[in-house]
Formats: structure tokens, sequence, C-alpha cells
């Protein structure tokens, strides 16, 4: 199939998904009103194969040393797919199925398959990272931008994590963890019991981002928008709690954005 924009429908809800600029959703409307920052670097990204920052782009798969892009100097940032082309395997109304074959820069054969699947008051975005060939270590992750004001007032966040990765003044953690700090955040939380995160515009609507991964970074520094962000582990986690894909293990994540009107 081809990979040209798509638009998933169920109930008042819509979807906009770019298979061709990196298999992210473009936009998500319920009701008409728009919940995700528009623009080329917004919507909702793929973080595959590695989420957040890898710390000076190197890392090691046992005694092989890798050296990636320094996308975001001096270190590596958010994967290599979401700047990708990725294909539509299947397609229906209110579901689509993409993949994309892993590539240079990153140095093993693989692929990624992501399933979006919207409902009427749900959207489910579930993803895995596979190979036939070497073993890699690997992280899934999803970057959504939310709009911080949907008219009326700005969003609130609720949240209770077990813990805050303290964070270097390279941004990326220092292996201490921290009780959870006020904002504003640019960091990584543990919620050993699954992420769930909930944002809430007074008077408009409510949406509960949930995973069973239990990391998340948030990110509420920018005045447009907020990013809620479930993954497999923190950032430079594949130097630091590396995840392993082989030919008989697959990582594969999930999440699941449910909202109600207020």
């Amino acid at each position: 199939m081809s990979n040209e924009p798509i638009t998933l429908t169920a109930g008042d809800a819509e979807v906009t998904v770019r298979p061709d600029h990196g298999g992210r959703i473009a936009g998500l409307r319920v009701g008409g009103t728009e919940l995700l920052r528009q623009g080329d670097r917004f919507g909702c990204f793929p973080m595959v194969p590695w989420c957040g920052r890898m710390r000076e782009g190197r890392f090691r798969n046992g005694a092989v040393q890798h050296q990636l892009p320094l996308n975001a100097p001096p270190h590596a940032i958010h994967g290599t797919a979401r700047d990708g082309a990725w294909n539509t395997a299947r397609l229906r109304a209110d579901e689509a199925v993409l993949t994309y074959d892993l590539a240079d820069p990153w140095p093993y054969s693989g692929r990624v398959t992501q399933v979006i699947g919207l409902a009427p008051d749900a959207l489910t975005l579930t993803m895995a990272v596979e190979t036939y060939d070497d073993s890699f270590p690997a992280q899934i992750g999803w970057h959504p931008w939310f709009n911080r004001n949907l008219g009326r007032a700005d969003v609130l966040i609720d949240f209770s994590p077990a813990w805050q990765e303290e964070r270097g003044d390279d941004h990326l953690p220092t292996g201490n963890r921290l009780d959870p700090k006020p904002g504003p955040w640019d960091d990584c939380f543990g919620m050993p019991g699954g992420v769930d995160v909930t944002l809430t515009w007074p008077g408009q609507l409510e949406l509960r981002v949930t995973s069973p991964e239990e990391w998340v970074v948030v990110y509420d520094e920018q005045a447009a928008a907020v990013c809620v962000e479930p993954q497999t582990g923190p950032p430079d986690g594949l130097n630091t709690l590396p995840r392993l894909v082989t030919p008989l293990q697959p990582l594969e994540a999930t999440t699941t954005w449910h909202w109600r009107r207020l």
C-alpha cells in the first residue's frame, strides 16, 4: 500500500496519520477541537529504536560500540524512525497498521510495526520492534505535543510518580532517584504500576494517558504545548537499562489516551 496521509474516524473523533512523515499522528480532533500542536515537528511521533537523548550518540551492544549522528548536540535524540517514511500495511476506517524498516544510521536490521486504533473516546497506539538477524538493544516510546490551551484555560497535569530521575546539566538522568518535584519539567519519572497521567482542560476535556510501561517523560517548558511521553525506559536507556530485541523476542509497548468531555 502507499504511504499517503490517512484519516481515521470513530464517533466525533478524527485522527490524521502521516506515514510519509515519520509515522506520526499529525492531528487528533474531538468534536472538531484539535488536541495536538500543529506543525511538521509536532503532532505525536514514535520514538524508536531509542527514546529521548542518548549520551554523545553512543551505545554498546555487547563489546561493540556504535556512534550515531548528533542530531541534538552533544547527544542523539528520539530515534531514527521519526525521520523516515513508513508504509501502510493495513487500513480500516478506525485503524491503521504501519511498518518501518530500520535503516542507516541505525546499525542493525529490523522492522517496526505501529498499530493506531481509534474509538469514539480513546486512541490506542501499539508498537513492536522485531529482528530476524542480530540482536540489539532498543526502546519504544511516543512523543505527543498536546496544545496547552484549547481556547478557554491552560491544561492541568496530574500524576503521582514514585520517583523523579535526577537530571544532570547535560539533560540526562544521573542515576539518582528523587522525590518528585513541582514543575516546570523536562524530566523522567518512574511509575512502577504503569504510566497514568491526566491532562485536564478546565470546562472542556479530560484526557488520561496510560501505559503498562513504568517510564514517562513530562515536558511543559513551552508556552504552546505540553508533552507526556510513555516509554520503555529512561533517556539514555540503551546504555543504562537496555531491553534486548532478539529473533525470538520482539520489544512491544502500548499506550492508550482516553478522553471525556467536562
